[in-house]
C-alpha cells in the first residue's frame, strides 16, 4: 500500500527522512515487488532491507511498488517520488503488466527510458529488473518483450537483472496458483537475483 505523504519503508514503517543522510534505494514496481498474495515482510524488497543491514550497508529501502501498476503509471508518479527525498539508487521493476495486457512494446520502452532519465537527472543510479512473459503469448511477442529490457539496459548503460524470476517462474512449487506471482518461499531467490546486480551500485 502506498502511504502519503511519507514513504513506506520496506519493513512497513513510515520514514519521513527528516534530518537524515541515510542513502536511499527506491523500488518502483508492480505486484511482484509489492508482495502480492503474501505478507509484506516476506517479500523480496523486505528481504533486501534485511540483507543490507546484515552486510553493514546503511541504505534504507523505500518500496513504492503498487500491484497492477504499468509503465505508464510508474512514469506518471515517479516525479513526485523523486521530489520527496534524495534517492541514491532506483530499482525499476515495471513492464510486466504491460506485456500481460499486450500493450505497445514501443510505449513500454519509452516509459521505462523516461523513468531512467528522470532518475539520472535526480543523481540516482538505476538497476533495471527485466521480466519475461509466459510462452502462451507467442514466441514473437515474448522475445520482443524480453528484448525491451536487454536493449534498453545496453543503450542506457544501466545495471540489469535480465529476468527477475529466474529460477522461480518455471518451478510450480515456487509460484502461486495464478502462475504469475511467486510464493513466499521464492522471495529469497528473487532477492538474490537482485543482490548480485545491486552490490556494485552500493
Amino acid at each position: 500500500m502506498w502511504l502519503s505523504p511519507a514513504f513506506a519503508s520496506a519493513d512497513g514503517r513510515v520514514d519521513t527522512g527528516a534530518g537524515t543522510a541515510i542513502p536511499r534505494i527506491l523500488v518502483v514496481g508492480d505486484s511482484i515487488s509489492a508482495a502480492y498474495g503474501i505478507e509484506i515482510d516476506a517479500g523480496w524488497v523486505a528481504l533486501l532491507q534485511q540483507r543490507l543491514q546484515q552486510q553493514g550497508y546503511p541504505h534504507r529501502v523505500i518500496n513504492a511498488s503498487i500491484s497492477g501498476d504499468t509503465s505508464v503509471g510508474g512514469r506518471s508518479r515517479l516525479p513526485a517520488l523523486l521530489a520527496r527525498e534524495p534517492i541514491d539508487i532506483m530499482i525499476l521493476e515495471l513492464g510486466g503488466n504491460d506485456g500481460l495486457r499486450g500493450l505497445s512494446l514501443a510505449q513500454t520502452r519509452a516509459n521505462l527510458q523516461a523513468m531512467i532519465e528522470m532518475a539520472r537527472a535526480a543523481q540516482a543510479r538505476v538497476l533495471l529488473l527485466g521480466m519475461q512473459l509466459p510462452p502462451n503469448y507467442g514466441s514473437t511477442y515474448t522475445a520482443a518483450f524480453a528484448a525491451v529490457y536487454t536493449t534498453l539496459a545496453r543503450e542506457q548503460r544501466t545495471a540489469l537483472v535480465p529476468f527477475l524470476l529466474d529460477g522461480v517462474a518455471t518451478d510450480a512449487d515456487l509460484m502461486q496458483p495464478d502462475g504469475i506471482h511467486p510464493r513466499a518461499e521464492a522471495q529469497a531467490r528473487l532477492m538474490d537475483n537482485v543482490w548480485t546486480a545491486l552490490v556494485p551500485l552500493l
